[in-house]
């Protein structure tokens, strides 16, 4: 094994299971959550956002992020005929 190899910081896991998410150990990981409520992708995504909100990078704009997809779901159902 080389020096770079010893030093080498593993990298956290960003697909299966992803800490900003919840983590596979949690039962409010948002994918659970997701599932569990049969949620469609618009509101999936709110829930996504609300809940990694400041976990992966700036909170309001995860909080932004959500309430553009909630915003849209409502106006979906606005217009809906």
């Amino acid at each position: 094994m080389t020096i770079e190899e010893c030093l080498r910081v593993p990298k956290p896991e960003q697909v299966n299971h992803p800490s900003h998410y919840g983590g596979e150990a949690n039962p409010y990981e948002a994918i659970k959550v997701i599932e569990a409520h049969d949620l469609n992708f618009k509101l999936g995504n709110v829930v996504k956002y609300v809940l990694r909100a400041g976990k992966k990078g700036d909170a309001l704009q995860d909080l932004e992020k959500a309430k553009w997809y909630l915003e849209r779901e409502i106006n979906n159902l606005k217009h809906k005929p």
